[in-house]
């Protein structure tokens, strides 16, 4: 994500102070008689202050617990791996997705199965939040629900004198409108759209649609919804090479080298491979359009940006890509494993926490989708536009598919490999969809190990 990339050049100083910080393996000694717990997690500026704001709330609400945040913004999957093989876990955490099957497969996780009646609220998550190793293993689950989106400068949209993005499902742009209206976003400098004659596609000062090639969330929902998918329903084979996926994959590319009316590889960093985060890019106006995550309403609305939130362009159904986030799990090597479990359920519980408040985090409960007093709690504030129950609760709930990947195994050998480098290539314009994915997706079937286990609860 992004907002794992903002603090790169501070990245080196905040992993000593977390390598420093996690040197006891599991909580250390605080106060006399207080129970010290270590947690650990990524983030933006915005996220690490409210995720400190929630870790100090859990303090005030159980006297004899303290804990020592452990920020991360850079590097966080290494430095988790070097704390796990050096027996010095913190107790509580972010764990990249991926990485969460492994260490729960390897028993490096607390199974959390055995306290879902002991909290209750754990028990009535969305079916798709769960994170499961095996039978009655549970090894954590999704952090929040963040599904993707479209969003949108309002004064971009209104200076090109078209109609917003649609918020609601119902409504949503088909791709040839999402294509239609970004030509009338995307001006060069000197005022011309990609259809007029003159226009610089090197000096661009406003595309129209920026949506990622490379990040699997961003265009999943589209695959979903053109009735394609990464795999077959035994995960055993790549259907990458189907009609349905090239035709997404050539949309996204023509959106760069046919249309001119999104950036291409380069073209928005600033410095190296620095992109700026979806607020800035809609604040300046650099692009009028973005596809991003729902975890972008914290720093949209802290950089006080004119935005606003449509659904995605539509395919044959309306579909989003949904618990795109990384997993929460308490760490088997903490000494306070009960104390560890009850900051867990805490930090991901609406009634204590205000980062759903606050526009960081989606619910995992299903009620936070169902009962409108609920559905208040978190949503009718100053956090959240007007457009946010249609465009965001209504459309995770009706519209979300699962991201393949929280449930695809063996998939970090397979993106690393093979599925990434694909779409570099594919995003440098250099060959068609058709070409680089009939070429990739029988190598990517020959890697596959099908679908994470799964169970009701």
């Amino acid at each position: 994500m992004r907002r794992r990339d903002l603090f790169r050049m501070g990245g080196l100083t905040a992993l000593g102070a977390a390598a420093a910080a996690c040197g006891g393996g599991g909580g250390g000694a605080g106060a006399p008689g207080a129970v010290e717990l270590q947690f650990m997690y990524w983030g933006s500026t915005f996220e690490q202050k409210a995720v400190n704001k929630m870790l100090q709330a859990f303090e005030r609400s159980k006297p004899g617990r303290k804990v020592k945040p452990l920020f991360t913004p850079d590097e966080y999957d290494v430095k988790l791996n070097t704390l796990v093989a050096g027996g010095r876990v913190p107790d509580v955490g972010y764990v990249p997705m991926a990485m969460s099957f492994r260490l729960g497969e390897q028993g490096k996780l607390v199974n959390l199965f055995p306290y879902l009646k002991k909290y209750p609220q754990l028990a009535g998550y969305l079916p798709d939040a769960y994170l499961w190793s095996g039978q009655d293993n549970l090894h954590g689950v999704a952090t929040a629900n963040e599904i993707e989106l479209l969003w949108y400068s309002k004064s971009a949209v209104a200076e090109a004198g078209i109609a917003p993005p649609p918020a609601d499902a119902a409504n949503a742009w088909t791709w040839d409108q999402l294509v239609e209206n970004a030509y009338k976003l995307t001006v060069d400098q000197n005022g011309r759209h990609p259809d007029e004659s003159g226009f610089d596609p090197k000096q661009v000062r406003q595309f129209g649609i920026s949506s990622s090639i490379t990040y699997g969330a961003a265009w999943y929902g589209f695959l979903r919804g053109n009735g394609g998918d990464i795999a077959d329903e035994q995960g055993r084979k790549c259907l990458l090479d189907a009609p349905e996926a090239i035709e997404v994959f050539q949309n996204l590319q023509d959106l760069v080298y046919k249309h001119r009316v999104a950036p291409g590889p380069g073209q928005l960093a600033a410095t190296g491979d620095d992109v700026p985060g979806t607020n800035i890019l809609l604040k300046t106006k650099r692009v009028a359009m973005v596809v991003d995550g729902h975890w972008s309403l914290l720093d949209m609305n802290e950089s006080k940006v004119d935005y606003g939130i449509g659904v995605l362009p539509k395919y044959g159904e309306p579909f989003t890509a949904s618990q795109v986030a990384g997993a929460s799990a308490v760490f088997a090597g903490t000494k306070h494993v009960e104390e560890a479990v009850e900051l867990f359920a805490f930090h991901i519980d609406p009634r204590y926490v205000d980062l759903y408040q606050q526009g960081l985090w989606m619910p995992q409960e299903k009620k936070y989708y169902e009962d409108q007093a609920a559905i208040d709690s978190w949503t009718k504030n100053a956090a959240h536009p007007q457009e946010f129950r249609t465009a965001v609760v209504d459309y995770a709930r009706d519209h979300g598919v699962p991201d393949f990947r929280n449930r695809l195994k063996n998939l970090s050998a397979i993106s690393s490999d093979l599925l990434t480098p694909a779409l570099q290539e594919l995003e440098t314009g250099k060959r068609s969809a058709a070409e680089v994915l009939k070429e990739v997706a029988p190598k990517i079937t020959a890697q596959l190990q099908g679908w994470h286990h799964t169970q009701e609860l």
